[in-house]
């Protein structure tokens, strides 16, 4: 088997695979005005997802992560993960959800081959969960999470969006929730993306602000796996759960990179905050192209630049939040 690796060495296991654009949530520093659909082209179908992760499993992929928009809401959303788990190859398919559908739903996905679940719930206080996102489903998600340990995940993973003034005062909160529950706390920075530039100057804060904190009360480090995504985690012994600090501004953040993203229109993004993308619609029309798509993405992963340049204001075609927490 090929394995994917760039001119800096850096190999690559994990594929972000976004499956739609849409999302029913209105989070303010992702979507404050809803989503709005541009109607220029559909979304991957399942056959061109099927053509697509094959290739990606025979270049060394390890684990694909299904993100949006909000990827539960497809229709075929359990049909996708059933095609994905085909390719042997591919040890972990993980989604990032807003949650509102995990109560319902969450038995059905695990069956149907999801190992790993990512949620995102940016505040414990439900008026508070309700201003950020514009829904009023915080008891739903917390139920959701409960239903996904109760349907035999043995870890649900929980993005927090850091915001100044608004849920970083909340950490003993956060701590304190995940004491006696196996639940891996990952606070993402925010970060300047192309919408969030006012949103950025006035609530970002330094994920540094924790790790002092951790360190302070005994939390220790723990070594990343090959397929793992960019989080620094933190376990105690007193502690079921752990805690992730995700800081992409941070100095060599992207010596570690190890993942590439797809669009949900089938655009190769060597970066996630990187200007350019490359087409590779055109090459999921049939199994006989499979060659030319996986020589199409080593070529051009040779292009892949040492670093993101979000410390000069460049997010790239980060346009929001939604494609980060992995």
């Amino acid at each position: 088997m090929t394995q994917l690796i760039d001119t800096f060495a850096r190999k690559f296991y994990y594929l972000r695979l976004s499956i739609t654009d849409v999302c029913n949530f209105r989070c303010t520093y992702c979507l404050p005005n809803g989503y709005k659909s541009n109607g220029d082209q559909a979304f991957l179908s399942l056959q061109e997802i099927a053509f697509l992760t094959k290739a990606f499993a025979e270049l060394g992929t390890e684990k694909i992560r299904l993100t949006g928009g909000e990827p539960t809401m497809l229709r075929d959303f359990i049909d996708i993960i059933a095609t994905i788990k085909q390719n042997h190859a591919i040890k972990k398919i993980a989604l990032t959800t807003n949650g509102y559908r995990l109560a319902k739903n969450v038995s059905q996905w695990k069956n149907a081959g999801l190992t790993d679940i990512n949620v995102s719930v940016d505040s414990l206080d439900p008026r508070q969960f309700l201003a950020i996102t514009g829904q009023d489903k915080f008891f739903q998600v917390m139920a959701g999470i409960d239903a996904a340990l109760e349907a035999g995940y043995n870890k649900i993973k929980v993005n927090v969006v850091l915001m100044k003034n608004i849920n970083d005062s909340n950490l003993a909160s956060f701590i304190n929730w995940i004491k006696l529950r196996p639940i891996q706390l990952r606070f993402i920075e925010l970060m300047e993306t192309g919408e969030s530039d006012k949103i950025f100057r006035r609530h970002h804060v330094s994920g540094e602000k924790i790790r002092r904190r951790l360190l302070e009360q005994n939390w220790q480090q723990i070594p990343r796996c090959r397929s793992d995504g960019p989080a620094q985690v933190f376990k105690h012994p007193d502690y079921y759960g752990e805690i992730g600090l995700i800081m992409p501004y941070e100095q060599n953040f992207c010596q570690s990179c190890n993942r590439l993203r797809v669009s949900s229109i089938g655009h190769l993004h060597l970066c996630l905050f990187g200007e350019r993308s490359i087409i590779l619609r055109d090459l999921l029309v049939d199994a006989s192209q499979s060659e030319a798509l996986k020589a199409r993405i080593r070529a051009e992963l040779q292009l892949k630049r040492a670093s993101h340049f979000l410390h000069q204001g460049d997010s790239g075609i980060t346009s929001n939040l939604s494609i980060i927490g992995g």
